[in-house]
């Protein structure tokens, strides 16, 4: 799939099939991660890829915003160094090639949480240092859908030329 294709299309899934997902497509999600580009290349990241079903489904207790995460063939749990001032911004620009990455695979995901998420970090004994930015459940979806209907606004409500409210032709 190409980049543009993946990116019209990408959808959130919160329904996952009972599919397990082949080792060398997590190791290839998880490298697009490790090989996306970082300000001043700090890398200022840990990945945590959780598998086992109990753990998935502790996971899903202790974000209120991924409850399915329990349903997911594996999870990333993101981490970003505290001390660092592109942290958040890295850590973003890592999860988006994973779920790219995933969909080009025809795996789904959503991100799931957001800052702070000390309970995450506990139950993965996840140093203080760091904080838990996000957990994102991958699987291959229940449901297909295609075409990638989306409701967004249209190019000229947030495309701008050269000054913000001019046209962009």
């Amino acid at each position: 799939m190409e980049v543009y294709e993946a990116i019209r299309t990408v959808l959130a899934v919160r329904e996952f099939q009972n599919t397990t997902v082949p080792k060398d497509v997590v190791y290839e999600i998880m490298e697009s991660a490790r090989l996306t580009a970082s300000s001043r290349n700090g890398q200022p990241w840990h990945f945590i890829v959780v598998q086992n079903h109990d753990a998935l489904v502790q996971l899903s207790s202790l974000v209120a915003s991924g409850t399915y995460t329990a349903q997911a063939a594996f999870a990333v749990v993101v981490a970003i160094e505290k001390s660092s001032p592109y942290g958040l911004s890295d850590g973003s620009r890592a999860i988006q090639s994973m779920v790219l990455t995933a969909w080009s695979k025809g795996i789904g995901s959503n991100w799931t949480g957001w800052e702070g998420m000390t309970n995450v970090a506990s139950f993965l004994g996840i140093p203080d240092e760091y904080d838990v930015i996000a957990v994102v459940p991958f699987g291959y979806p229940a449901h297909i859908r295609k075409n990638g209907k989306k409701q967004r606004k249209t190019l000229s409500e947030v495309i701008h030329g050269e000054q913000f409210g001019l046209p962009f032709n």
